[in-house]
């Protein structure tokens, strides 16, 4: 027979503290009972079709099922949110989950709105799992405090460029995680060649400037200044992401890297010559290797 699943419930962008509260008690339930412990969640923002504004998101799907696992998640369902989903009744959703996933017992936060209108919230799904003799937990707000812990109190702090904020408000570092694309080489031929970072439509990109990194490649750790900008010296346009990874010596073409912001350490500008540029990224280089040998 196969195992069933205590799914927590929500979009989970960011993966912080409040979602990590519910994914404790989901881990914590499914142990009590043998079973698994997931997550539902969705491929698209609900925001899309419920209000026609789609939020810029914290994490692409990939970095969000990357920490939803390191979070303890054995399984991960990401359902289309289409109208059909959208205008389902509440109780044809659990049920859903019951018949087509195994679902054996449902977590969610105090504010969770599902179903046809959002009918369906934290006290109707108790209900539901009371009526069905199935196990449930409303995790309640999560605050720092006097703040609520939210993907949009996390989505401004990042857009400040305040990354020490939202890492306490996420309960990890901001990460964002891209595929390495051939540049202009400018790097190189200053003396601190960067890996240009392929940015997915619809990421939030944090406030524009040069920040301390950590950049993980094939599971080695190294630390790493990152411009995230246009390259306003050489009369950029399109927004990069670029670390210069320092300690590393090797072509990243073609490979994935993870970056995590610890700080912000200026905001971009334009120089008034290349050399000029070159000396500030060298001393932004100094700043993130002192970082590292402090913390």
């Amino acid at each position: 027979m196969e195992q069933k699943t205590i799914f927590a419930l929500g979009f989970f962008d960011g993966v912080h503290l409040g979602h990590q509260a519910l994914l404790r008690e989901c881990r914590r339930m499914a142990d009590e009972r043998g079973c698994k412990a997931g997550v539902v969640t969705f491929l698209g923002h609900p925001d899309t079709l419920v209000s026609g504004i789609t939020p810029e998101l914290i994490n692409t799907p990939a970095d969000r099922a990357r920490l939803l696992r390191q979070y303890g998640m054995d399984t991960i369902i990401a359902l289309p949110f289409d109208r059909a989903l959208m205008t389902m009744e509440y109780t044809s959703f659990l049920k859903l989950l019951i018949t087509k996933y195994g679902a054996a017992g449902f977590v969610c936060g105090h504010d969770f709105r599902f179903g046809n209108r959002g009918e369906g919230s934290a006290e109707k799904l108790a209900d539901f799992c009371r009526e069905h003799d199935l196990p449930s937990v409303v995790v309640p707000e999560q605050r720092i405090g006097d703040v609520t812990v939210s993907s949009t109190h996390i989505r401004t702090l990042l857009e400040s460029g305040d990354v020490e904020g939202a890492a306490e408000f996420l309960g990890h570092r901001h990460i964002l995680t891209g595929t390495v694309v051939p540049g202009q080489h400018l790097g190189r031929r200053l003396g601190t060649p960067t890996a240009n970072l392929v940015l997915p439509q619809g990421l939030l990109i944090p406030k524009f400037g040069v920040y301390i990194c950590r950049c993980t490649v094939d599971g080695v750790c190294y630390p790493a200044v990152t411009n995230v900008g246009t390259r306003p010296t050489v009369e950029g346009t399109n927004v990069t992401v670029e670390p210069w990874i320092l300690d590393f010596d090797g072509d990243l073409y073609g490979r994935e890297l993870t970056l995590e912001f610890y700080k912000f350490l200026r905001p971009e500008r334009k120089f008034p010559s290349l050399e000029e540029l070159r000396g500030e990224i060298q001393k932004n280089a100094a700043e993130t290797r002192k970082f590292f040998e402090n913390t």
